[in-house]
Protein backbone atom coordinates (compact mmCIF):
# COMPACT_ATOMS: atom_id res chain seq x y z
CA UNK A 1 0.00 0.00 0.00
CA UNK A 2 1.35 3.41 -0.96
CA UNK A 3 0.76 5.61 2.09
CA UNK A 4 2.23 8.44 0.03
CA UNK A 5 -0.51 8.25 -2.58
CA UNK A 6 -3.16 7.43 0.01
CA UNK A 7 -2.45 10.74 1.75
CA UNK A 8 -2.38 12.61 -1.56
CA UNK A 9 -5.79 11.14 -2.43
CA UNK A 10 -7.19 12.27 0.92
CA UNK A 11 -5.74 15.77 0.53
CA UNK A 12 -7.37 15.98 -2.87
CA UNK A 13 -10.65 16.14 -0.93
CA UNK A 14 -9.43 19.24 0.91
CA UNK A 15 -6.85 20.43 3.41
CA UNK A 16 -6.33 18.27 6.51
CA UNK A 17 -3.91 17.97 9.39
CA UNK A 18 -2.20 14.79 10.51
CA UNK A 19 -4.84 13.31 12.82
CA UNK A 20 -7.58 14.08 10.30
CA UNK A 21 -5.58 12.26 7.61
CA UNK A 22 -5.10 9.22 9.81
CA UNK A 23 -8.81 9.09 10.69
CA UNK A 24 -9.85 9.52 7.04
CA UNK A 25 -7.37 6.84 5.92
CA UNK A 26 -8.70 4.32 8.47
CA UNK A 27 -12.30 5.20 7.65
CA UNK A 28 -11.64 4.63 3.94
CA UNK A 29 -9.95 1.26 4.50
CA UNK A 30 -12.09 0.07 7.43
CA UNK A 31 -9.00 0.12 9.68
CA UNK A 32 -7.71 -2.80 7.66
CA UNK A 33 -4.24 -1.22 7.64
CA UNK A 34 -3.78 0.68 10.90
CA UNK A 35 -1.71 3.79 10.33
CA UNK A 36 0.18 5.38 13.18
CA UNK A 37 0.48 9.12 13.40
CA UNK A 38 4.27 8.93 13.08
CA UNK A 39 3.90 7.38 9.61
CA UNK A 40 1.52 10.16 8.64
CA UNK A 41 3.87 12.98 9.61
CA UNK A 42 6.94 11.24 8.18
CA UNK A 43 5.13 10.82 4.86
CA UNK A 44 3.90 14.41 4.93
CA UNK A 45 7.48 15.61 5.42
CA UNK A 46 8.60 13.65 2.38
CA UNK A 47 5.68 14.89 0.30
CA UNK A 48 6.52 18.45 1.31
CA UNK A 49 10.20 17.87 0.45
CA UNK A 50 9.14 16.65 -3.01
CA UNK A 51 6.84 19.61 -3.54
CA UNK A 52 3.67 17.49 -3.63
CA UNK A 53 2.01 19.09 -0.58
CA UNK A 54 2.47 22.37 1.24
CA UNK A 55 1.89 23.20 4.92
CA UNK A 56 -0.58 25.92 5.81
CA UNK A 57 -0.54 28.23 8.85
CA UNK A 58 -1.33 26.60 12.15
CA UNK A 59 -4.82 26.87 13.53
CA UNK A 60 -5.53 28.44 16.92
CA UNK A 61 -5.48 24.91 18.33
CA UNK A 62 -1.92 24.46 17.06
CA UNK A 63 -2.83 22.09 14.25
CA UNK A 64 -1.02 22.55 10.94
CA UNK A 65 -3.10 21.51 7.93
CA UNK A 66 -1.63 20.51 4.58
CA UNK A 67 -2.92 20.95 1.07
CA UNK A 68 -2.03 19.18 -2.13
CA UNK A 69 -0.06 21.11 -4.79
CA UNK A 70 -0.46 20.98 -8.58
CA UNK A 71 2.58 18.68 -8.71
CA UNK A 72 0.87 16.49 -6.11
CA UNK A 73 -2.30 16.30 -8.21
CA UNK A 74 -0.25 15.32 -11.27
CA UNK A 75 1.57 12.63 -9.28
CA UNK A 76 -1.74 11.33 -7.92
CA UNK A 77 -3.34 11.28 -11.38
CA UNK A 78 -0.35 9.31 -12.72
CA UNK A 79 -0.67 6.81 -9.84
CA UNK A 80 -4.37 6.26 -10.57
CA UNK A 81 -3.66 5.87 -14.29
CA UNK A 82 -0.77 3.42 -13.91
CA UNK A 83 -1.55 -0.26 -13.25
CA UNK A 84 0.31 -1.71 -10.29
CA UNK A 85 2.90 -4.23 -11.45
CA UNK A 86 3.48 -7.36 -9.45
CA UNK A 87 7.16 -6.40 -9.50
CA UNK A 88 6.24 -3.33 -7.44
CA UNK A 89 4.75 -5.43 -4.66
CA UNK A 90 6.67 -6.76 -1.69
CA UNK A 91 8.26 -10.17 -2.02
CA UNK A 92 5.97 -13.08 -1.28
CA UNK A 93 7.47 -14.12 2.05
CA UNK A 94 5.33 -17.25 2.29
CA UNK A 95 6.48 -18.60 -1.10
CA UNK A 96 10.11 -17.87 -0.19
CA UNK A 97 9.64 -19.49 3.23
CA UNK A 98 8.26 -22.73 1.76
CA UNK A 99 10.95 -22.85 -0.92
CA UNK A 100 13.63 -22.54 1.75
CA UNK A 101 11.87 -25.07 4.01
CA UNK A 102 11.95 -27.57 1.15
CA UNK A 103 15.69 -27.18 0.69
CA UNK A 104 16.72 -26.87 4.33
CA UNK A 105 17.67 -30.15 6.02
CA UNK A 106 15.57 -31.10 9.04
CA UNK A 107 12.55 -28.90 8.28
CA UNK A 108 9.13 -30.62 8.24
CA UNK A 109 7.65 -28.85 5.23
CA UNK A 110 4.22 -30.40 5.71
CA UNK A 111 4.04 -28.94 9.22
CA UNK A 112 4.97 -25.54 7.81
CA UNK A 113 2.15 -25.83 5.26
CA UNK A 114 -0.37 -26.98 7.87
CA UNK A 115 0.50 -24.17 10.28
CA UNK A 116 0.07 -21.63 7.50
CA UNK A 117 -3.23 -23.15 6.40
CA UNK A 118 -4.64 -22.91 9.95
CA UNK A 119 -3.58 -19.27 10.24
CA UNK A 120 -4.97 -18.39 6.80
CA UNK A 121 -8.31 -20.06 7.56
CA UNK A 122 -8.62 -18.08 10.80
CA UNK A 123 -7.90 -14.89 8.87
CA UNK A 124 -10.44 -15.82 6.24
CA UNK A 125 -13.13 -16.40 8.87
CA UNK A 126 -12.38 -13.06 10.51
CA UNK A 127 -12.46 -11.18 7.21
CA UNK A 128 -15.74 -12.82 6.26
CA UNK A 129 -17.22 -11.85 9.63
CA UNK A 130 -16.15 -8.23 9.11
CA UNK A 131 -17.45 -8.21 5.56
CA UNK A 132 -20.96 -9.10 6.61
CA UNK A 133 -20.84 -6.83 9.65
CA UNK A 134 -22.25 -3.87 7.77
CA UNK A 135 -24.02 -3.21 4.49
CA UNK A 136 -24.28 0.58 4.70
CA UNK A 137 -23.64 2.31 1.34
CA UNK A 138 -20.90 4.46 2.88
CA UNK A 139 -19.01 1.29 3.86
CA UNK A 140 -18.51 0.22 0.24
CA UNK A 141 -14.84 1.38 0.02
CA UNK A 142 -13.64 -0.73 2.91
CA UNK A 143 -15.91 -3.66 1.96
CA UNK A 144 -14.08 -3.71 -1.37
CA UNK A 145 -10.79 -3.74 0.54
CA UNK A 146 -12.08 -6.66 2.59
CA UNK A 147 -13.19 -8.46 -0.60
CA UNK A 148 -9.66 -8.13 -1.95
CA UNK A 149 -8.22 -9.62 1.24
CA UNK A 150 -10.80 -12.44 1.25
CA UNK A 151 -9.89 -13.33 -2.35
CA UNK A 152 -6.19 -13.29 -1.48
CA UNK A 153 -6.76 -15.57 1.52
CA UNK A 154 -8.85 -17.97 -0.59
CA UNK A 155 -6.14 -18.02 -3.26
CA UNK A 156 -3.54 -18.71 -0.59
CA UNK A 157 -5.53 -21.70 0.69
CA UNK A 158 -5.79 -23.07 -2.86
CA UNK A 159 -2.04 -22.58 -3.33
CA UNK A 160 -1.35 -24.42 -0.05
CA UNK A 161 -3.53 -27.30 -1.33
CA UNK A 162 -1.37 -27.34 -4.45
CA UNK A 163 1.79 -27.36 -2.30
CA UNK A 164 0.53 -30.38 -0.33
CA UNK A 165 -0.32 -32.29 -3.51
CA UNK A 166 3.10 -31.48 -4.94
CA UNK A 167 4.80 -32.67 -1.75
CA UNK A 168 2.98 -36.01 -1.96
CA UNK A 169 4.28 -36.53 -5.52
CA UNK A 170 7.72 -35.13 -4.77
CA UNK A 171 10.59 -37.60 -5.16
CA UNK A 172 13.71 -35.89 -3.92
CA UNK A 173 16.85 -36.58 -5.90
CA UNK A 174 19.01 -39.05 -4.07
CA UNK A 175 22.76 -39.14 -4.62
CA UNK A 176 23.80 -41.88 -7.04
CA UNK A 177 25.89 -44.49 -5.20
CA UNK A 178 29.34 -45.07 -6.68
CA UNK A 179 29.79 -48.28 -8.72
CA UNK A 180 31.09 -51.23 -6.69
CA UNK A 181 34.83 -51.59 -6.78
CA UNK A 182 36.11 -54.75 -8.43
CA UNK A 183 37.67 -57.29 -6.07
CA UNK A 184 41.18 -56.74 -7.49
CA UNK A 185 41.38 -53.19 -6.25
CA UNK A 186 39.74 -51.37 -9.12
CA UNK A 187 41.72 -52.24 -12.27
CA UNK A 188 39.57 -52.10 -15.38
CA UNK A 189 39.23 -55.00 -17.84
CA UNK A 190 41.51 -53.19 -20.29
CA UNK A 191 44.13 -52.57 -17.66
CA UNK A 192 43.99 -56.21 -16.52
CA UNK A 193 44.40 -57.39 -20.16
CA UNK A 194 47.39 -55.10 -20.68
CA UNK A 195 48.94 -56.35 -17.47
CA UNK A 196 48.44 -59.99 -18.45
CA UNK A 197 49.93 -59.34 -21.92
CA UNK A 198 52.96 -57.72 -20.35
CA UNK A 199 53.56 -60.76 -18.13
CA UNK A 200 53.45 -63.19 -21.12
Amino acid sequence: MSIRHGLLALLERGQMYGYQLRAAFEESTGSTWPLNIGQVYTTLSRLERDGLVRPLPESEAGQRPYEITDAGRADLALWFATPISRNDRPRDELAIKLALALTTPGVDVRSVVQAQRSATMRTLQELTRLKYGSDRPEDLPWRLVLDSMVFQAEAEVRWLDHCESSLVRHQPNRPTPPPPRPPDGGASDGARWADEEARR
